[in-house]
């Protein structure tokens, strides 16, 4: 065994500076004390070492190496057999799911206070789309989905959050009847557009605009049909539609059509009277009324 001058061995003196390097030394989260990767990062990770695994306190079950800072070899790499946990993650989804009856994803900022006005805008939104027959999603968190779930509630309606295993704890808000935990995003992003008339987006960052965008493409692909897209609080959004017009459609990018898939409101009212006549035309006059009301649990 090799000792350089500080008596510490040539692997032991790589380890140290790998860890220093490592993704989760480096990362735009602060993990939860104790918490090992998630799906999605070991999914994504284009190479795995040791001194990377050591790093992140709870150890957990990934690939691993022979020799640090090695390459995987092409015939121990296991994504073909993640296929299975996949697989069980949809199925899991697709069952719990399945009998919800008809329901609208509301997004919108964890971020945001019970004091703000597009909290209590959420709320009153969750609650008329209750009683207007639909079940509401969220993602499970606080803030816009916390007030979307608890309107939900306020109307008697089936209240769901699909929550995501995520780095840094997300706890799951207290106004929920049916909570699902996914560990990979994109099956998590199926079941949003799966099981919903149409999606209502408040005031948000990065995780809003990934929906948002993911659900225009759909839309303007023709993956989706008679999906209302709505966006809410038309001042929160006015740079951003400036910006499709002046740079997407002026540039040629978008064409003037693919503007006309977003609709928008500024009160509660105008989102839900959006949602049920596209719901009307997708289902058919008069049938989305109260007797198709999923239950929410007691």
């Amino acid at each position: 065994m090799e000792l350089d001058s500080d008596g510490q061995t040539q692997k032991g003196r790589r380890l140290e500076e790998a860890a220093s390097t490592c993704p989760a030394r480096h990362s735009h989260v602060d993990r939860r004390p104790g918490g090992p990767y998630t799906e999605d990062e070991r999914l994504f990770s284009r190479r795995i070492t040791e001194a990377e695994i050591t790093a992140v306190p709870g150890r957990p079950h990934v690939e691993r190496l022979a020799e640090v800072l090695e390459p995987i070899p092409d015939s121990t790499l296991k994504d073909p057999w993640r296929v299975f946990r996949i697989m069980g993650e949809f199925v899991d989804g697709f069952d719990a799911l399945a009998r919800i009856g008809k329901a609208v994803s509301i997004f919108g900022s964890a971020r945001t206070p019970r004091n703000d006005p597009d909290y209590r805008a959420a709320t009153q939104t969750g609650r008329l789309l209750a009683e207007a027959g639909f079940a509401v999603i969220t993602g499970a968190g606080p803030g816009i989905m916390e007030a979307a779930n608890k309107g939900a509630r306020l109307g008697k309606g089936l209240s769901i959050g699909l929550n995501i295993e995520l780095p840094f704890e997300q706890a799951v808000n207290r106004y929920i009847d049916l909570s699902l935990t996914f560990r990979y995003f994109f099956v998590r992003k199926t079941m949003f557009v799966r099981y919903s008339e149409g999606f209502v987006i408040f005031p948000g960052g990065y995780g809003t605009m990934d929906e948002l965008f993911e659900a225009l493409t759909l839309i303007q692909t023709g993956k989706v049909h008679n999906f209302p897209l709505v966006i809410y609080n038309t001042r929160y959004y006015d740079d951003l539609m400036g910006w499709l017009q002046g740079a997407m459609i002026d540039g040629g990018k978008i064409s003037p059509n693919d503007l006309n898939i977003i609709r928008t409101a500024d009160t509660p009212e105008q989102a839900v009277e959006i949602i049920v006549e596209a719901s009307e035309v997708r289902n058919g006059a008069g049938d989305s009324g109260g007797d198709r009301r999923p239950a929410a649990r007691s």
